[in-house]
């Protein structure tokens, strides 16, 4: 209802003004269904806006006359109306029609799960990532309840697939992020560093991902950040850890936003028993900003520039001796800049240009000083072809200076130093083609070239849909992928080769009236993975290999309940690994057998509020004990997790308020990681071991979140939308 205020506001207002018509109304598709995000602009002119979350438009054009009305939405077919501009205000219904391959749903979606409101193939919408109980508005926590994915607790970022969390690359809008979690001291938690509120759409892949990423084993997490901010506003956080500030101006063609953020969990640890002795509890400031600029009907410039300083210090244990602690401090400055521009040419073209800046140095000192900085650059150029509604091109390229430096100084063995400058680039080229109305295919090729290890390999890409019945549609996929050893391999030997990973993917999806059925299985080939003899790792080759293979179910419900969502995944995996240091084929230390996701949401319209429980479990993992004759037949505890979520929608004044509760672990599962043992055996001659556990039991969390001067009507239709 406020928005629809707004826009009668500003059609009054502007059809004041002299020579000026307003245009109000509503974009919608055949079936009466409302199209967000859709562009309407007066052809030869920079007046136009784009549809909100409702499908509606409002926007003053000077020109006058008749004129050509342009109206595009992605996976639509474009709608050109001509109409007269005589200083009367036109209020319009305009319906676009399905492209061939989104009104047959013949949508390739083998190995790819997409949250946001662009593609009808979506599994996850946008909001939830953000309700999702025990996410705490974290990306990856929210994207590990997804088949495929797993609960690494003391790493928090993403495993996908029997991969580490090195396989799997973050993007955003298209760039390489090169430190996307938080830096942590070893088996501390991570947490991603990017508010899952600046982005208007995630593709999550768990393989055979475009032609158009690479360096990536596993999988990639493809993040694409919000156009024009709709309104002018202030919001104001308050949290039990911390509290932040933003404000956003608009414009007409324009938006900035600023946010800064402070988080100290000193008092929290003070209050809640820890795990751990915490000399310095974990620390953070950060600021961001955010400018959007729309050059035309069809043009956008984007800008995003993030700052964060973090710092902690904590008792952790020795490494010759585990039941012996020494203090250990982290000193992290990690900065992330990008910027894009994209532009429709003509009816068929369109470009991409975009450009990043990445920066990390981590400052780790205790009985020894580690200093590792890694920074990045990067440039990237995509152009799009779509000589016919059933065919889009796509080709493109990228270039990547990395640099990578490291000084390890110890007062017994002395120091050491490590630079590895690389020059990495690509190439790509792509086509998805509609064939029928029961058949889509996309084919691709990736050139990619190393400086540092003077390797060059192209690899293919191949992906195809066949519509099975109304609702359902089987989907495979195949590809190979590369990616460069990190730096932990090539500090002690460059010459070595890609890595290099193979992926088949068989899909089966149903999708109707808001029930998501899928189905997929997948084998993933390991070649060329980085091996040594146990502490010689300067003695590195590529002899290393494995295999990850695997079922996986998941299921969403949004219909049958009144006011109820749920989903479950469920994930079977059988991987085993030679490489690294292992001496024999066995399964990674991260890899669990079993993994279970349930999440279910529940609105109270009279209340205004809403709740969320999230159950997840894994099953043991392997690690190795030394005290064992045996490799890597150690098991860990099951991993058992109940978390809760509340919010309470309300008003304090005229200012629109959130009230947040969470909870993780709400029934206080005792959960273990793993023991980590010392390196030296004691005068037994057995390795003393200590526990891998959470730095707590369980983690508390309230928030008040109060949006300046906003008033929002809420209604149970809205809350669920």
């Amino acid at each position: 209802m406020k928005r629809l205020s707004i826009l009668m506001v500003g059609a009054l207002l502007a059809a004041w003004l002299p020579g000026q018509t307003t245009l109000t109304g509503i974009v919608q598709e055949a079936s009466g269904e409302v199209l967000v995000g859709a562009n309407i602009f007066v052809k030869d002119s920079y007046d136009g806006t784009s549809t909100d979350e409702k499908g509606q438009f409002s926007f003053s054009c000077i020109e006058s006359g008749p004129q050509l009305l342009v109206v595009s939405s992605l996976g639509y077919q474009s709608l050109e109306q001509y109409i007269e501009l005589n200083g009367q205000a036109l209020q319009l219904v305009l319906t676009l029609e399905p492209l061939a391959n989104e009104l047959m749903t013949v949508t390739i979606t083998a190995g790819a799960f997409e949250a946001g409101d662009e593609k009808k193939t979506t599994v996850l919408n946008a909001l939830d990532i953000v309700t999702t109980a025990g996410a705490l508005a974290d990306i990856a926590s929210a994207m590990n309840t997804l088949p495929g994915t797993q609960r690494v607790g003391e790493s928090g970022q993403l495993f996908v697939r029997g991969g580490s969390a090195q396989e799997t690359r973050t993007f955003i809008d298209g760039m390489y992020v090169q430190n996307p979690f938080s830096s942590t001291t070893p088996n501390l938690p991570a947490r991603g560093r990017f508010s899952p509120f600046l982005f208007k759409g995630t593709l999550f892949s768990t393989g055979g991902y475009s032609a158009e990423y690479g360096q990536a084993l596993s999988s990639a997490l493809i993040l694409n950040t919000q156009d024009l901010a709709p309104e002018t506003l202030t919001s104001v956080s308050l949290m039990t850890i911390g509290g932040g500030l933003s404000h956003t101006q608009r414009w007409k063609n324009t938006s900035v936003s600023a946010y800064a953020d402070y988080s100290n969990l000193g008092p929290y640890v003070r209050l809640v028993p820890q795990n751990i002795i915490w000399d310095k509890a974990p620390s953070t400031w950060s600021g961001q900003v955010v400018a959007r600029h729309k050059t035309s009907p069809t043009g956008m410039l984007k800008f995003q520039s993030q700052l964060s300083r973090s710092r902690l210090s904590l008792q952790s244990p020795m490494a010759e001796n585990v039941q012996q602690l020494e203090s250990l401090a982290l000193h992290n400055d990690n900065y992330f800049a990008s910027a894009s521009y994209r532009e429709l040419i003509g009816d068929s073209w369109s470009i991409f240009a975009g450009a990043a800046f990445n920066y990390n140095l981590d400052t780790l000192a205790g009985t020894f000083g580690l200093n590792t900085r890694k920074q990045s650059i990067q440039s990237r150029l995509v152009v799009q072809y779509v000589p016919l509604a059933a065919l889009n091109l796509k080709a493109g390229a990228e270039y990547l200076r990395q640099s990578f430096k490291e000084r390890y100084a110890d007062a017994e063995i002395g120091s050491f130093e490590t630079n590895l400058p690389e020059r990495y680039s690509a190439a790509f080229a792509e086509a998805e083609w509609t064939l029928s109305s029961q058949l889509a295919m996309r084919a691709g090729l990736r050139l990619e070239h190393t400086a540092l290890l003077g390797q060059l390999k192209l690899s293919p890409r191949l992906s195809m849909a066949h519509k099975t019945g109304a609702h359902s549609q089987m989907s495979v996929a195949y590809g190979q992928f590369y990616q460069t050893p990190e730096p932990e391999q090539l500090r002690y030997n460059t010459q070595l080769d890609f890595e290099r990973a193979d992926h088949y993917i068989l899909n089966y999806q149903y999708d109707y009236n808001k029930r998501i059925f899928r189905l997929e299985a997948y084998h993933k080939q390991y070649k060329k993975l980085v091996r040594y003899e146990t502490d010689t790792p300067w003695l590195s080759d590529n002899s290393g290999r494995g295999y990850a293979r695997g079922v996986e179910v998941f299921f969403r419900d949004s219909k049958s309940i009144k006011y109820t969502d749920f989903w479950m995944s469920y994930s079977l995996l059988d991987t085993r690994r030679l490489y690294r240091d292992f001496p024999e084929e066995s399964r990674p230390r991260f890899a669990s057998t079993h993994n279970l996701s349930v999440v279910g949401k529940r609105w109270f319209p009279r209340i205004t509020s809403s709740v969320g429980l999230t159950y997840a479990y894994g099953s043991p993992r392997s690690y190795n004990n030394p005290n064992s004759t045996a490799f890597n037949d150690a098991l860990t505890r099951p991993y058992h997790d109940l978390s809760f979520s509340g919010s309470y929608l309300t008003h304090i004044g005229r200012h629109f308020t959130i009230v947040h509760l969470s909870v993780s672990n709400l029934l206080g599962f005792e959960q273990e990681f793993g023991y980590q043992y010392s390196q030296t055996p004691n005068s037994s001659g057995e390795y003393s071991a200590q526990a891998i556990r959470p730095p707590a039991r369980q983690f508390f969390f309230i928030g008040l979140f109060v949006s300046l001067g906003k008033r929002v009507k809420i209604t149970a239709e809205e809350a669920l939308d």
